[in-house]
């Protein structure tokens, strides 16, 4: 469900009538039984007493867990699903691109899924909406790695307005989707239906189940009178899937995600600038944006969501940050409205300057040093590192001359 489809998820049946579809491509055939609800592995729970969501143990096996929560056909249960898969795969080395700057959000997906009891195959739903890419929704389009139409998102209970719309927040819309797929599974008892109800609503999924009954396991792609582009997007999800379980088979080799770039949910205390935010987790803009994009104006709004996305390893350092920071600099930052961007920090007369009684030495900024590394190699304040060197951002550029005072 990208720009050229749309996606449709109804929620109560006063949503019935809010209809979209997911577009993709191949048709189906016959193949082998439907395996019942899978028996996932549970995760630990969200925001422990660190203040961070654990992240699953083992870094290395994502995939072995996954293969363990599917629950519909493997990959000859139909030649179109075959078809698919070696299609997704002509390229090898381009997709296992993919799928490597994928995997942090897939990964952390599949924590979510497992936690509410969905299917294994939906973690990829993502891939096939929008390849787990944070896209924009303009003018009433479906938006986030989900494709979440406005009207669905506000039956899920997702927020969505001029600040912020959480169908691109990873941890709200991944929480909204996997219960509304549970309740899906719950109401028809085979995640083939559930896949159909996401793509074309669950009105309609409803209708077919009355009329023609819950479908036989063959054919695997259900062949109820339904649009095109509903069986073609389900068809997709099995060839994910199918690539998932027999990875050699297509001659890829799927990446493994390091403890430290694992996805955590770390809370945040009030509201900052995103490029603050980034700069005291040592982490740039972009990604910081990336993981985040369901604040639109580049604040990090506490206000609206109370928590911020990134990797442990970033995570840990930003906590770190926020507990150093002495009472007077985090008063600084808890100014809910604060556009650090368009106005300088707020002037302490004792730090606007180096103290008469220091030594004062110039640092050259070099590729990916932030305030706060500077700040703890110099044992000062990233507060007094703004103030002396009149910034307006923590943003630094490299080449950037920075005054730094020493004591005697």
């Amino acid at each position: 469900m990208n720009q050229s489809s749309c996606c449709l998820r109804l929620l109560p049946l006063a949503l019935s009538a809010v209809l979209a579809a997911c577009a993709t491509t191949p048709a189906p055939r016959p193949a082998t039984p439907i395996s019942a609800a899978p028996a996932p592995t549970l995760v630990p729970g969200i925001l422990p007493a660190d203040g961070l969501e654990t992240p699953e143990p083992d870094a290395g096996d994502v995939w072995d867990r996954l293969r363990g929560s599917f629950a519909m056909p493997d990959c000859d249960a139909d030649p179109a699903v075959l078809a698919q898969a070696h299609r997704y795969t002509r390229n090898p080395q381009r997709f296992e691109q993919e799928v490597r700057a994928a995997l942090p959000k897939l990964t952390y997906v599949q924590q979510v899924a497992a936690r509410h009891g969905v299917a294994g195959e939906f973690v990829l739903l993502p891939w096939i909406e929008s390849g787990f890419r944070p896209i924009r929704g303009r003018h009433g389009r479906p938006a986030g790695m989900w494709q979440i139409m406005p009207a669905t998102a506000s039956a899920m209970g997702l927020r969505v307005n001029s600040r912020y719309d959480a169908r691109l927040d990873v941890q709200s819309a991944a929480e909204a989707v996997m219960k509304l797929l549970a309740g899906y599974h719950d109401q028809f008892h085979d995640w083939r239906v559930a896949a159909y109800a996401y793509n074309s609503g669950e009105f309609n999924a409803q209708r077919m189940v009355q009329r023609h009954g819950n479908p036989p396991d063959v054919p695997v792609i259900p062949r109820w009178p339904v649009r095109d582009v509903t069986r073609e997007h389900l068809t997709r999800l099995l060839a994910m899937a199918c690539i998932v379980r027999e990875p050699a088979r297509f001659h890829v080799t799927l990446p493994t995600l390091p403890p430290a770039q694992h996805l955590v949910s770390v809370p945040l205390p009030h509201s900052m600038p995103l490029a603050l935010a980034a700069d005291q987790a040592g982490m740039s803009l972009d990604h910081l944006k990336n993981l985040n994009a369901g604040f639109l104006n580049d604040i990090a709004d506490h206000k609206v969501a109370s928590y911020l996305v990134m990797p442990e390893g970033h995570a840990r350092q930003f906590r770190t940050m926020l507990l150093d920071q002495p009472a007077g600099a985090t008063a600084d930052l808890r100014q809910d409205n604060v556009l650090a961007d368009a106005s300088p920090a707020p002037v302490d007369p004792a730090i606007t300057v180096p103290p008469h009684h220091a030594a004062v030495r110039t640092h050259r900024v070099k590729p990916g040093e932030t305030l706060w590394q500077l700040a703890r190699n110099y044992a000062v304040s990233v507060r007094e590192l703004r103030q002396w060197n009149h910034l307006r951002t923590a943003r630094l550029k490299t080449g950037q001359v920075l005054k730094i005072a020493r004591p005697h």
